[in-house]
């Protein structure tokens, strides 16, 4: 890992870096002394917030609207990013991409619907793989992206089917981005969490929901400061 004085010149885009995991990404790219180029989907008022922490701790932060279920807005977000790197930091590309945004709910089988299984394809798997593409081509030679994946793609319990094998689907194509850009010393990697009790998927668990998960960690979870860990 680099330390600070290294990153001064590297920029990070984390899609959904507006709340939950993906606003500690940034958070924490910040400190490291990254800049920072975050987005929101429908809550701009979060996205500015998590960018004014950063430049308040006097960090170099911008916060953009992205819907990632929507590859044709993916061309005129490139020229965004284009625009801001050239704005802000004097560039014509970045060094690492995290996709992190994505969405979840909790619904067995039996009751999933192609609407809602359309929705998370489209955002969890899709999004990430035509997002991606279409960044390439901004991300500097020996960069990195970071495609974050979840512990439910590998071990399974009720309510979570479609998401949790999409994240494995991920795993999978991360492994293809991998191969096949290796030419450009890109690495390509997948960050699986364990159990982090966020607002995702529709807001805190629940007791039986986080009793679900333990049974599927080995040692557990504890709460502490409101993290499953």
């Amino acid at each position: 890992m680099m330390n600070t004085t290294d990153q001064q010149s590297k920029i990070v885009l984390v899609t959904g870096g507006s709340r939950g995991i993906g606003k500690s990404i940034a958070l924490n790219a910040a400190k490291r002394g990254l800049g920072v180029i975050l987005t929101y989907n429908s809550q701009p008022e979060q996205g500015q917030a998590v960018a004014d922490e950063i430049k308040g701790n006097g960090g170099k932060a911008v916060a953009l609207q992205l819907d990632s279920a929507d590859t044709q807005s993916f061309s005129n977000f490139g020229k965004q990013i284009l625009q801001v790197l050239g704005t802000e930091w004097g560039r014509e590309n970045f060094d690492y991409l995290v996709n992190n945004a994505g969405i979840a709910q909790r619904t067995l089988i039996k009751d999933t619907t192609e609407e809602l299984f359309d929705q998370l394809v489209n955002v969890n798997f899709k999004g990430v793989f035509f997002l991606t593409q279409k960044l390439l081509p901004l991300i500097a030679d020996g960069g990195q992206i970071i495609n974050i994946s979840s512990g439910l793609a590998r071990f399974a319990f009720p309510g979570v089917a479609v998401y949790g094998a999409l994240k494995a689907a991920t795993e999978g194509l991360t492994r293809y981005f991998a191969k096949e850009y290796a030419d450009r010393k890109i690495r390509v990697n997948t960050v699986a969490p364990g159990a982090i009790d966020t607002e995702f998927g529709g807001g805190k668990g629940d007791e039986d929901h986080k009793q679900q998960l333990a049974s599927a960690i080995a040692l557990g979870i504890e709460i502490a400061g409101g993290i499953m860990i």
